[in-house]
């Protein structure tokens, strides 16, 4: 790790120990929206939201590496922000379609924290790009219209812009739809983690309006989402190292029997468990981010394994940190229950444990 990597490491871990502590992320999953302006300006003005945008849209070009970094930081806080939505899943959106334009008129906003902008693609129960559309997009006099229902849509309610991914009848397109606009409405779903806001969006002859090339749609909802897992994966990394230190403090300063819980064999054994597996979500994790970085062949493999390892062990040591807590642990003033609720709904956001694994063998012939 090079000097200015540990230097965006300690700035991050700085102001989210500041800005994002156990009380505010109480507030914040309380809200319909989950975010704190006050804290997505200091975002903004740190360059952390312009981070994967290039300089020339006033971002910083960095590379999944130093994105990494801040997720694994951001994912140790249990941050209550639309980062992953908007600095993540919209840049790489963008950078899909080759629309220069709709580049140069929304990113700029991006970095500055004056939008929110997420994507919109999964239907019914599923949180994948589906195999058959049933969103339709329509021409009109004025452009666009929109007409379906998407679901597990990332900071839906908060949002100022949406991208749709929508059939058309020369194949998927992407489309923006600005907040308010006619026809779309919103409701906030109730998940199993109130830190990361889902939502469920219908459109009703929805004013859009078209992002790049139609046909192109599913490719560039594809390559957001491969952005996305790369990035999810670094933060629960962060989480899960979070949880294993949360384990051992406790393990060394709860007496029984005139001694530390953490000396009996068993309490051992199972913070020894949870460290392996979080250590190896941190190289697993890092290891992805470099693949792609430096364009390896195998990253897309890499990438897929990484996925399905970092969900199991982010579930498996945020449970055992329960476990290793005992009743305490299970009681809703204790923060253990809140990381085993973002690694469940983690775990499932980009697909699940098991599907990623049925990518790999794909991506390996099998």
């Amino acid at each position: 790790m090079t000097a200015e990597q540990r230097a965006l490491r300690e700035a991050v871990a700085g102001l989210l120990e500041k800005r994002s502590p156990e009380s505010r992320v109480r507030e914040l999953m309380a809200t319909d929206t989950g975010h704190d302006e006050t804290l997505w300006h200091d975002l903004a003005e740190m360059g952390l939201l312009g981070l994967a945008i290039p300089e020339a849209h006033g971002g910083t070009g960095a590379g999944h590496t130093e994105l990494g970094i801040i997720m694994e930081e951001m994912g140790r806080a249990l941050l209550c922000a639309p980062f992953l939505s908007t600095a993540v899943l919209a840049p790489a959106l963008l950078a899909a379609t080759g629309d220069d334009a709709e580049q140069a008129r929304v990113l700029p906003r991006i970095a500055a924290g004056s939008a929110i902008v997420t994507l919109a693609h999964a239907e019914s129960r599923s949180p994948l790009v589906p195999e058959h559309i049933s969103t339709r997009a329509r021409r009109c006099a004025d452009g666009w219209t929109l007409t379906g229902a998407k679901n597990y849509v990332l900071d839906g309610v908060a949002a100022d812009l949406i991208y749709v991914l929508a059939a058309t009848d020369d194949g998927p397109a992407v489309f923006a739809v600005d907040r308010g606009a006619d026809g779309l409405t919103a409701a906030t779903l109730t998940t199993v983690d109130a830190t990361r806001k889902l939502t469920g969006l219908a459109f009703a002859d929805t004013p859009a309006r078209l992002v790049g090339e139609i046909s192109s749609g599913r490719s560039a909802f594809t390559a957001a989402l491969e952005a996305g897992g790369i990035a999810l994966t670094s933060e629960q990394a962060g989480g899960a190292q979070r949880a294993v230190r949360m384990a051992a403090d406790y393990a060394g300063t709860r007496f029984q029997f005139a001694r530390a819980i953490g000396s009996f064999q068993a309490v051992k054994h199972m913070c020894a468990d949870m460290l392996t597996d979080a250590e190896s979500a941190v190289s697993a994790a890092r290891h992805v981010a470099a693949a792609y970085d430096a364009a390896a062949p195998d990253r897309a493999a890499d990438l897929a394994l990484a996925q399905a390892f970092c969900a199991d062990a982010y579930v498996f040591v945020a449970a055992t940190n329960i476990q290793v807590h005992g009743g305490i642990g299970f009681t809703w003033e204790h923060p253990a229950h809140l990381y085993l609720r973002r690694a469940r709904g983690s775990a499932q956001l980009f697909g699940s444990a098991a599907e990623h694994r049925e990518r790999y063998l794909r991506s390996k012939g099998a």
